[in-house]
């Protein structure tokens, strides 16, 4: 999201007249875009932005915008008091507090009340700036913002506040503008992205906005993160099968493999629920592939519920798990509740743990597809290999003299490692 939200801050730059600075120290305006999810993001967010204090005293004319998850939707009063030297703050996804500061320097000191729903604004919509147009072969689009499930650990409500839904008009307008632009394949954010049309009467689902974009000419390719168990049904797999475009891969994060953790983690669903689901895509697709997400060391977590997600991945078998130790977020419910009380070691050794079963399991999976026949988005070149994504979201590299950017190709897969794979035209 920060990735798509920064994009669309460099276009709205662009239409002022700036352009991209490579270096910060060379730059008069340094947009940092920040992400609170876990300690250590926050950690390097405050970092860099005291890093950036040098530049703006030794060239006062520089602007600095301070923007996203740090600031999040509340304002910034006491960021202001901690960090003087920055001139604009900015809510996540929001560029107008920079570009109104750049267009009119006094309206910033105005106090100013920023409503999270007017990010909708079609002023400010996500397409390309000119420094990345026939660039990017994927496109990050946002179509849901902020989350109304309030995860225990999780801090995006707060930051991020409640869901919004963008209107249909306006993604299906910026899908059609990056595919003009040169783009492929769109892949749809959103924390809940099942949720998309749910908050707004007279939306479609995700279902009818897939249904959509499939229609538009130019985009080949169309992917969405991240679902949630809850919300996951017939409907949209029924969709995925049906639409050519739309790739069968499932960003389903399981978060816990023990049922007692899973309710303090407030997720909604019980580990034999979400088994039940990821079978039933399993069961739907011939060729599907399936990543989830992993806390380990929440609060509370006895070894013997660890070893219950160890057993949950080695059933659930996932493509990919994104794991993470749990680290406590001022404000949310298991932050003021629940005991911090997971030894930071122990939850390292679980990492670990955790990472070589995944390895393990992807190793695996990835072994079956030696010697198969794939089609392949290639995306770029990457150390004079050709890089793209099979439709299970598999990396694969080809070295070839033809380019390839952009270009859907057939490949035969003669090395099958645990993370990418290499292949021949």
């Amino acid at each position: 999201m920060n990735s798509a939200d920064s994009l669309r801050v460099a276009a709205a730059l662009e239409n002022l007249g700036y352009e991209t600075s490579a270096k910060p120290e060379n730059a008069d305006v340094i947009v940092l875009n920040t992400c609170v999810v876990r300690q250590s993001a926050e950690d390097k967010a405050i970092g860099r932005l005291t890093s950036l204090k040098s530049l703006k005293m030794s060239n006062p004319d520089k602007v600095i915008n301070l923007m996203g998850c740090l600031v999040g939707i509340r304002g910034a009063a006491e960021l202001k008091e901690r960090f003087p030297y920055v001139d604009v703050f900015s809510q996540p996804s929001d560029p107008r507090p920079l570009i109104d500061f750049l267009s009119d320097p006094k309206s910033q000191e105005e106090e100013r009340q920023q409503n999270i729903e007017d990010i909708l604004d079609e002023e400010f919509s996500y397409t390309l700036p000119d420094s990345r147009k026939e660039q990017l072969v994927s496109a990050l689009l946002p179509v849901i913002f902020g989350c109304s499930h309030a995860c225990s650990y999780c801090v995006i409500p707060l930051r991020r506040g409640r869901e919004i839904s963008r209107h249909p008009d306006e993604i299906l307008a910026d899908a059609r503008s990056l595919a003009s632009q040169g783009v492929k394949e769109i892949v749809l954010l959103g924390q809940i992205i099942d949720r998309y049309g749910h908050d707004q009467p007279g939306y479609p689902h995700l279902s009818g906005l897939l249904r959509s974009l499939h229609t538009i000419a130019g985009v080949e390719r169309i992917r969405f993160l991240t679902s949630h168990p809850n919300w996951v049904n017939d409907e949209l797999l029924d969709t995925v099968a049906d639409l050519s475009k739309v790739m069968p891969h499932f960003e389903l994060p399981i978060q816990a493999g023990d049922d007692s953790v899973l309710r303090a983690m407030r997720r909604g669903y019980t580990v034999e629920k979400f088994l039940e689901i990821v079978d039933k895509i399993r069961a739907r697709f011939k060729s599907v592939s399936i990543a989830t997400d992993l806390i380990v060391g929440f609060p509370g977590e006895t070894e013997a519920q660890f070893e219950n997600s160890v057993k949950a991945l080695k059933t659930m078998h996932p493509d990919m798990t994104h794991v993470a130790r749990y680290s406590p977020r001022p404000g949310t419910h298991s932050a003021i509740n629940l005991a911090d009380d997971v030894p930071e070691d122990e939850k390292m050794r679980r990492f670990r743990v955790i990472e070589s079963l995944q390895e393990k399991i992807t190793s695996e999976i990835n072994a079956a597809y030696l010697n198969q026949r794939v089609p392949v988005l290639f995306e770029d070149k990457h150390k004079n290999r050709w890089r793209g994504r099979t439709p299970t979201n598999k990396l694969v590299f080809v070295e070839t003299d033809n380019n390839l950017k952009g270009v859907v190709k057939d490949v035969q897969i003669t090395w099958a490692g645990p993370w990418s794979m290499i292949a021949e035209v």
